[in-house]
């Protein structure tokens, strides 16, 4: 068997590899006499390449439309966009997702008053589509029709807007110390919304729950928040926001006002500040708490209770004189219990101290 020839290895290295400085004509063909015989590249060393398009593949790229992928807001509007650099003296189509067409160049194709011719011009077709709706979702088609007909996709994502959420699970009132739980609800967001809470100026940390709504597109989002109440609380607003991208920002919330009933408190304040001998003084008792006490009993340490000479929650001293003198106690009732009060009067320089 006689030795392997060397033409063919000879005619592949001239086929397949030219010097750095080798030409390449303007038309895209490799010009054979430009070619020049050149040394291999070790087997280790990495070998680039450039991929060089022939003028009737260029011609196919310039004929290719491009578009772009929407998102719009349910009931908004959307505007599809088609190019293409060279028609080759054909039309640009819109179809939907349905492959119904939509528009034929500036003639509309489909009776649905949504949807209206933009521009139309040999190199570009745009469409709008207004009142959008979820079941407007998918993939629209744009072609040209060449030879071969070329076709670009623009997917059209609609958001699902969140409707405002909705808190129950308050009672009437609440005690105190009790323990509240209260619940909010989103329906129609799509992709699912988030829900927060907060109580006043702090957040609340809730548990949400996803659930896809019966029309299989859109969702319900929920959150329960558990929290023990104060006296703090009482009047506070319970917020619960939903949050979602379709609303740009834009609050969309439900607050709920709590009421806590607690334990009253109160304090005494002279009138006027600093009584001197022989002046009328009224020590006022102002109570707090929820609901307001409505009944006031003063005492007098080292004396038989009641005092009888108040006015309303005061205790009224027509004429000021030494004996006077002491602590006095004031006590404030509600229906939820009890709270004394002291402040201790010395008619000769008034100490204004009190001390529960």
């Amino acid at each position: 068997m006689g030795a392997p020839s060397a033409v063919p290895l000879l005619l592949l290295f001239v086929c397949c590899w030219a010097p750095g400085g080798a030409n390449l004509s303007q038309d895209g063909y490799w010009q054979e006499q430009d070619l020049e015989l050149g040394t291999l590249a070790p087997l280790d060393e990495a070998i680039s390449s450039t991929v060089w398009s022939s003028p009737d593949l260029l011609a196919s790229q310039d004929s290719q439309p491009w578009t772009s992928d929407e998102t719009v807001v349910a009931g908004g509007t959307v505007v599809l966009k088609c190019q293409v650099k060279d028609h080759e003296e054909s039309s640009l189509q819109w179809s939907n997702p349905a492959q119904q067409t939509l528009y034929f160049g500036e003639k509309r194709a489909l009776r649905d008053n949504r949807i209206q011719l933009v521009r139309s011009t040999p190199h570009e077709l745009s469409i709008s589509i207004s009142n959008v709706a979820l079941a407007d979702e998918g993939e629209y088609t744009c072609s040209i029709f060449t030879m071969p007909v070329r076709t670009a996709k623009s997917l059209v994502t609609v958001l699902g807007i969140p409707q405002k959420p909705i808190i129950t699970g308050y009672r009437s009132s609440l005690r105190e110390k009790d323990t509240a739980t209260l619940n909010c609800q989103s329906s129609g967001s799509k992709p699912a919304a988030h829900l927060t809470w907060r109580k006043g100026d702090q957040e609340l940390r809730g548990e949400q729950k996803v659930q896809e709504d019966p029309n299989g597109k859109t969702f319900t989002v929920s959150s329960s928040v558990t929290f023990q109440v104060t006296r703090e609380d009482d009047g506070t607003n319970i917020v619960c926001s939903v949050n979602h991208e379709s609303l740009k920002g834009a609050d969309r919330s439900t607050s709920q006002r709590i009421e806590v009933l607690y334990t009253p408190t109160a304090m005494i304040r002279p009138d006027p500040p600093h009584p001197r001998e022989g002046q009328k003084l009224l020590l006022h008792c102002e109570g707090r708490g929820n609901p307001v006490p409505q009944q006031y009993l003063w005492v007098k340490e080292g004396s038989e209770p009641p005092l009888k000479m108040t006015q309303d929650s005061a205790l009224i001293f027509p004429f000021l004189n030494k004996s006077d003198s002491g602590t006095y106690g004031c006590t404030a009732t509600s229906n939820m219990g009890s709270y004394t009060a002291y402040f201790t009067l010395n008619v000769n320089g008034l100490c204004p101290c009190c001390a529960p």
